[in-house]
C-alpha cells in the first residue's frame, strides 16, 4: 500500500476481513473521483477471485456480456463456458466455479460501479440477494466488496435496503474526500513542494478529491495549475461539472438547477426558496434530490442556532461545484489568462472569502482539536438574523460557545475600528436574539492570523490556517 495517502481506518477495515471467521460483505461509497476503486485495489494488490466494473448507460445485455468477459478472464482454464442469459445465471455461474477452488484462502469478490449494473428491469438486486443469502453468507472464505458513486442509490437499494439484503451488509464505508493534512502528504509523495497557503488555494479551488489533486504538476504554482487545468482551451476541468452530475444522477439537470440556486446565496437556502428560485415542485420528488445531493456530499443542510429543527437550510459545500459556478461557467476558452487576470476582481475576494469558509467548515474536528475541546459534547450550528450572520457557531457542554469569524488574506488580518464594532455588535445581537447565558469567545480563524492592534483584544482564539492541517 505504498501509494495510498491517508485512509488508514478505512484500510484496516478492509484488511480486517481478511482475518474475519465469517464471510464480509462490505459497502464502500462516496463521491465520483474520491478514489474508492484506488484504495480497493491498493489494499488487496489487485489479487481478486472475480472482479466486475459496471458500464453506464448500456443495458443487461451488455453488463451480462462484460460480466462473461471478466468470467474468463479470472478462470481461463474453464471449457465450454455458457454466456448467462440473466443476473440469476450470472451469479450461479460465478458460484460453481468458485467452489472449485479448494484452498482456504479469503476469495475477494469486487463489484465495482454497482448501481450501473442495477440496469431497468434487469433483476439484478435480487440476484445479488440470491448469492449473498443462498451461499456466500454460509461459508466462512468470502469478501464480497461492493462499491459505487451514486451514494443515495447505495443507501437506498443497499445500507437501508427492506429485502432480502436488509441488514446484510457487514461493514459499511463512506469514503471522504480528503482533509487539508491528506493533501499536504499527497502534493509531499508527488515532491509538489507547496507551502500551506499554496495548497489552501488549491482545497479552495478542487476540494479533498484525489483525481483532481492528482493533475496538479510539479514546477507550477498553484495559480498557474487552477488556470491549466480550468481555464486554457482544452484543460480537462472545464467540462468536469456537467460529466460529474451526469454520471451520477438521473435526471440531473433537476440536481443541477439546485446546485446553481444554492451557488446564489452563500448562507444557504430553506426548501421553500429553493423551489421559487429552481421552480422544481414541492413533495416526494424534490426530497429524494436533496436526499441524493447531501448524500454524495455535494450539499449540507443545517440549521440556525435557537431556530426549530425543522426550519432547514441546504448549503452547497463541493468546492469545485462552487468554483466552476463563479467562474469556469463564465469563462471563455480564448481567453486563456482568465483566471490570473481574475485574481485582483470583486469576484475573487467574494468567492476566496467564502470558499475559505468553506475549508474551516470541513475542518471543524481539527479546530475543535486545536481549541482542546475534542472531548467535549459540541453541535455546530450557524445564525443569522435581519442585521447580522455568525457563519460557525460550536456550541459546547462547558458552557461555552465559539462565534467563529473566518477571514482569507495574504498578509495578517487586521481587525479594523469599523470591524471591530461590527464584531462587537455581532456578539451582542447574538445574545439577546438567542437569550443565552453561556459564555462567549470569538474565535478567528484566518490564513496568516490576526494583526496586533488596539482591536485585537476581542478576540479569545486566534487560529491561523496551519491549525487546519493537523492530524487526528
Amino acid at each position: 500500500m505504498e501509494n495510498l495517502v491517508g485512509r488508514l481506518k478505512e484500510a484496516k477495515i478492509l484488511k480486517e476481513a481478511t482475518n474475519s471467521r465469517k464471510s464480509e460483505f462490505i459497502a464502500i461509497y462516496g463521491r465520483r473521483r474520491v478514489g474508492k476503486t484506488f484504495l480497493i485495489r491498493e489494499v488487496f494488490k489487485n489479487e481478486f477471485s472475480f472482479y466486475l466494473t459496471g458500464i453506464a448507460n448500456v443495458n443487461m445485455q451488455q453488463q451480462l456480456t462484460q460480466f462473461y468477459a471478466r468470467i474468463t478472464l479470472h478462470f481461463p482454464d474453464q471449457n465450454e463456458l455458457l454466456a448467462p442469459e440473466n443476473w440469476f445465471d450470472a451469479f450461479n455461474l460465478l458460484i460453481r466455479l468458485l467452489e472449485k477452488q479448494k484452498d482456504d484462502q479469503k476469495k475477494i469478490i469486487f463489484l465495482d460501479e454497482l448501481p450501473w449494473l442495477d440496469t431497468h428491469k434487469s433483476n439484478f438486486i435480487p440476484a445479488l440477494e440470491h448469492f449473498w443469502n443462498s451461499w456466500a453468507s454460509a461459508r466462512k472464505d468470502i469478501i464480497l466488496i461492493v462499491c459505487g458513486s451514486a451514494a443515495s442509490w447505495m443507501i437506498n437499494n443497499l445500507l437501508r435496503n427492506r429485502g432480502g439484503l436488509h441488514n446484510r451488509v457487514t461493514e459499511r464505508i463512506k469514503l471522504e474526500p480528503f482533509n487539508l493534512a491528506e493533501t499536504a502528504l499527497f502534493f509531499k509523495n508527488k515532491n509538489i513542494n507547496f507551502d500551506q497557503y499554496q495548497i489552501v488555494l488549491c482545497y479552495m479551488v478542487f476540494g479533498g478529491i484525489p483525481y483532481y489533486l492528482e493533475r496538479i504538476t510539479l514546477g507550477s504554482s498553484a495559480m498557474q495549475n487552477i488556470n491549466t487545468l480550468c481555464f486554457e482551451r482544452n484543460a480537462p476541468f472545464r467540462l468536469e461539472y456537467e460529466d460529474l452530475y451526469a454520471s451520477l444522477f438521473k435526471h440531473a439537470e433537476k440536481h443541477q438547477a439546485i446546485i446553481t440556486a444554492l451557488s446564489t446565496k452563500n448562507k444557504g437556502l430553506t426548501r421553500k426558496k429553493i423551489i421559487k428560485l429552481t421552480g422544481l415542485s414541492n413533495g416526494g420528488g424534490l426530497t429524494r434530490i436533496l436526499t441524493e445531493l447531501e448524500e454524495s456530499s455535494f450539499i449540507r443542510s443545517y440549521r440556525n442556532f435557537g431556530k426549530n429543527k425543522k426550519e432547514k437550510l441546504f448549503q452547497l459545500v463541493d468546492l469545485y461545484s462552487l468554483f466552476y459556478l463563479n467562474f469556469i461557467k463564465h469563462s471563455s476558452p480564448d481567453d486563456e489568462n482568465f483566471w490570473i487576470n481574475a485574481t485582483e476582481s470583486p469576484v475573487f475576494r467574494s468567492w476566496s472569502g467564502y470558499a475559505f469558509e468553506m475549508v474551516c467548515l470541513h475542518h471543524v474536528a481539527q479546530i475543535k482539536k486545536v481549541l482542546g475541546i475534542s472531548s467535549v459534547q459540541t453541535s455546530v450550528y450557524s445564525w443569522q438574523s435581519e442585521v447580522a450572520q455568525i457563519d460557525l457557531i460550536i456550541d459546547r457542554k462547558d458552557q461555552v460557545i465559539n462565534l467563529c469569524e473566518m477571514k482569507f488574506s495574504i498578509t495578517p488580518y487586521s481587525i479594523t475600528k469599523k470591524y471591530g464594532e461590527s464584531l462587537r455588535q455581532k456578539i451582542d445581537e447574538f445574545r439577546q436574539a438567542t437569550e443565552t447565558n453561556k459564555a462567549i469567545f470569538l474565535t478567528m480563524i484566518t490564513t496568516y492570523g490576526v494583526a496586533k492592534n488596539k482591536y485585537n483584544y476581542l478576540v479569545q482564539n486566534n487560529l491561523k490556517m496551519e491549525e487546519l492541517f493537523v492530524d487526528l
